[in-house]
């Protein structure tokens, strides 16, 4: 595939119109007006100087498959993901049954093949019966162990010390649902046992503080934010009784100030990477019961875009914390950069677009969005996956999916 009049940004931020080159799924040239002598006009496409960026990597989803498919599904997410440029996502071990020993990650492994539409990888779970051996097994095959401190599903809320300390001596990196407190926790152990940690979803000065505190030491901890912990705060929720409801998640949303430091922490290097959680329900069970979780890799980049509009950051700030970090902090293959040698994982935006954000045409089997009352501040036009147009101006072309790969 070759992808002309691309609008690219380079690694000091400015800007400039080159054509990628796409072989055997890897990026082999970047150059101004590649002309190739025997390429079908169905392998060109023009992206006619609109922005090109790598591929989104979202490190933080929770795709329901196994065991919550009337929520959303493998595919569906992973369309939901390509129609909002993400080309690799890591699924959450909080399915049912929980991603907790090896036999049951290979079954999931093995049910997910060729039901993606973007690239994908897992976390695994621990367990709080001790499940460190399982650990043991799987740190070659998984981005990351998932450990939750504050609250989850099943028997994942780890709290036994000795258990905690088993667990992450037997993991390569450690992913942390931390609130509060716990996140000092998660760090000492993490300092303690020398094993790199990655803060999921935080949510306050406090909890910035303390991981301001862990890098000054020099520690290997890295920091995520949500989209949802940058866009919406408890003023969102009093909005009318449906938000109330809808608007519910762990970590709650915080208040305005809470918004801003985490922007700000963005904007100094604090903050590493954002990661979606996208953790969907239906509008039903949203408006019936009290339920934690709400859509979001379908508009992450969209709104992310508006934030550039409004020079909240910039796109190459966008571009580190939404693909070449991910993919660092998780030691991914080939993703995260437009360079020679990467797959070609490219997603073409219209940045004149700002249209409204709606809940008709979601893709999501959710079938909502909370960010139904804002304008997008990009649209996403195309999305390619190593080489191959996944989706394009509302349609999907394909299950190209395969699960990703680790540097040792």
């Amino acid at each position: 595939m070759l992808v002309k009049r691309c609008k690219i940004i380079n690694k000091n931020g400015t800007e400039e119109i080159k054509d990628i080159l796409i072989e055997n799924g890897f990026i082999s040239r970047i150059e101004k007006d590649i002309h190739l002598a025997n390429i079908s006009e169905t392998d060109i496409v023009d992206a006619e100087e609109n922005y090109v960026l790598p591929g989104i990597v979202d490190v933080h989803t929770h795709m329901r498959d196994p065991g919550l498919t009337h929520k959303e599904d493998f595919t569906t997410g992973s369309q939901a993901c390509a129609r909002g440029g993400v080309t690799t996502f890591i699924d959450m071990p909080n399915t049912v049954p929980n991603t907790t020993t090896y036999e049951l990650l290979i079954e999931k492994k093995n049910k997910m093949k060729e039901n993606a539409y973007v690239d994908y990888g897992f976390h695994f779970g621990g367990k709080k019966t001790d499940n460190s051996d399982e650990v043991s097994k799987i740190t070659q095959i998984c981005a990351s162990t998932k450990i939750f401190l504050n609250v989850s599903t099943g028997d994942m809320l780890v709290e036994d010390i000795g258990i905690l300390e088993r667990i992450f001596k037997n993991s390569k990196i450690v992913a942390v649902h931390a609130e509060g407190e716990m996140v000092e926790r998660a760090i000492n152990l993490s300092e303690k046992l020398d094993i790199p940690l990655y803060l999921c979803h935080l949510s306050t000065e406090d909890e910035l503080e303390m991981l301001k505190n862990a890098k000054n030491k020099g520690l290997k901890v890295f920091g995520e934010v949500t989209p949802h912990h940058l866009f919406l705060n408890r003023e969102n929720m009093e909005e009318t009784d449906d938000t109330r409801l809808l608007l519910r998640m762990k970590p709650e949303l915080k208040e305005k100030k809470d918004n801003n430091a985490l922007w700000n922490a963005i904007n100094s290097g604090l903050i590493n990477s954002l990661g979606t959680d996208h953790a969907p329900h239906t509008l039903e069970e949203k408006m019936t019961k009290l339920t934690f979780g709400i859509p979001s890799v379908e508009h992450s980049l969209e709104m992310m875009l508006s934030a550039v509009k409004n020079k909240k950051i910039t796109m190459l700030k966008l571009i580190e914390i939404m693909c070449k970090n991910p993919a660092e902090i998780f030691k991914i293959k080939n993703k995260g950069d437009i360079k020679i040698g990467n797959h070609g994982d490219l997603v073409i935006v219209d940045i004149n677009d700002n249209s409204p954000i709606k809940n008709d045409k979601i893709v999501s089997k959710s079938g909502w969005t909370p960010y139904s009352s804002f304008n997008r501040g990009g649209r996403v036009l195309t999305t390619i996956l190593r080489g191959n147009i996944v989706y394009s101006k509302g349609e999907f072309f394909g299950k190209y999916g395969k699960e990703i790969t680790y540097f040792d």
